[in-house]
């Protein structure tokens, strides 16, 4: 799983909508696990594995593709970009940061100079500094509209944690990539979706699912823990397996889905705990929500600092949730 993980962060960044860059290199580790491969006109990678049951099942499963970022929005005569966010940027843990943009240009995320120290970092008070010495010789290297995200890491740390960015939600690609690998032979039809544009409001899933129509559904993404300090009282733990989500702000999960995953972990000894997150979402709500509405539920894996630069996972859940959803789609059903 490591692996994978890491074959999918040295890619050009993929701000939302414009994922081009990982959508590639998913599509070509897809190609030869899939019977078809196409992108929607959102965006949306949607591979179908063809089930070879009697009365097979529309089987959705989801991770995203995009990450946050920012955008160019001016260029100062003094050759600073000005950028504006996308997707819920904290600018305390971005500021300092380096940052690149798609054709591989390099620069820092700084504050302005003039900002209390007291203050944390406001969007308007940020620029991004790529060394030019005025507006002239930045518009060589760039223009308005050009995106760029921190710069993507991914480093080993005790025992099977690891750090970096963004794993929200490369690991979750990286889980459903394995599925895939592992899962050849499926009873239902399973539509694996590399969805677009979930970090600016879960805008890609929800057309994937309205022309899929699914029967069941799992979403696969990071959540927070309660285990880091000052964190909000909440269950899940690094390291204690796949969480499988009750519900966050955004949705209620399908019950019976819910037993189903809970019981599975439980017959195949698999580690997993129970998710409610009082805040955020996924795009579990976008597909639950898409058509005549389908029988939804998340496997996440958690995640330490997300939205910064170095967001933290544990490699054993990630593998868990893999595992979990494996023996789910592989057993009986609920």
């Amino acid at each position: 799983m490591y692996g994978l993980l890491k074959e999918l962060l040295p890619v050009t960044p993929s701000v939302s909508g414009r994922e081009q860059g990982i959508r590639d290199r998913i599509a070509q580790k897809m190609a030869p696990l899939a019977d078809h491969v196409q992108v929607d006109a959102m965006g949306n990678l949607i591979c179908l594995k063809k089930g070879n049951g009697k009365t097979p099942r529309k089987v959705l499963l989801v991770a995203h593709m995009d990450e946050i970022g920012f955008i160019v929005n001016f260029i100062e005569d003094s050759g600073f970009l000005r950028v504006a966010p996308i997707g819920g940027i904290d600018y305390t843990a971005a500021v300092g940061s380096l940052v690149v943009f798609e054709n591989g240009t390099k620069g820092v995320l700084v504050a302005e100079a003039d900002r209390k120290g007291s203050e944390a970092p406001k969007a308007e008070k940020c620029y991004v500094d790529i060394g030019a010495k005025n507006r002239r010789e930045a518009e060589k290297k760039l223009k308005i509209g050009d995106c760029c995200a921190l710069a993507p890491t991914l480093t080993r740390l005790s025992g099977s944690r690891v750090t970096g960015r963004p794993l929200d939600d490369r690991i979750g690609c990286a889980v459903m990539l394995d599925i895939a690998r592992r899962l050849t032979a499926p009873a239902d039809d399973i539509y694996y979706v590399f969805s677009v544009q979930e970090e600016v409001g879960c805008r890609g899933a929800g057309p994937a699912a309205f022309g899929i129509a699914p029967d069941v559904a799992l979403i696969f993404d990071v959540t927070a823990t309660g285990d880091a300090l000052g964190a909000a009282p909440m269950a899940v733990k690094l390291g204690a397996g796949a969480a499988v989500k009750i519900k966050d702000k955004s949705v209620i999960c399908d019950a019976a889905l819910v037993d189903a995953l809970l019981d599975t972990a439980k017959a195949h000894k698999i580690a997993a705990q129970c998710e409610i997150l009082t805040f955020g979402g996924t795009d579990t709500s976008a597909v639950q929500m898409r058509g005549l509405g389908c029988r939804a539920g998340a496997i996440s894996i958690p995640c330490r600092y997300i939205h910064t630069g170095v967001e933290m996972v544990d490699m054993h859940d990630a593998t868990a949730a893999a595992d979990l959803a494996v023996a789910y789609l592989g057993g009986e059903k609920a």
